[in-house]
C-alpha cells in the first residue's frame, strides 16, 4: 500500500497489486514534486504518468 504524499488528496492511501508492479517510492515522489515546486513549474502543468503501475505519480501531480 501506498499513500499520496502532499496536495489535496495528501494522506491518502492507494491499494496496489502485491506482484509485478513497483511504486515511485513516497520519498522520491515528495522529493521531485518539491522540486518542481521550487522552481515554479507546477502549477497549471500537464503530467504524462506514461508507466502508470499504481498511478501513484499521476494522481500526486493532479493532487
Amino acid at each position: 500500500m501506498t499513500r499520496i504524499v502532499a496536495g489535496l488528496a495528501g494522506g491518502r492511501r492507494l491499494e496496489v497489486p502485491r506482484a509485478g508492479t513497483r511504486p515511485t517510492s513516497e520519498r522520491v515522489r515528495e522529493a521531485l514534486f518539491g522540486r518542481l515546486e521550487h522552481y515554479g513549474v507546477v502549477d497549471g502543468a500537464r503530467v504524462l504518468d506514461l508507466f502508470a503501475g499504481s498511478g501513484a505519480l499521476g494522481l500526486e501531480a493532479a493532487s
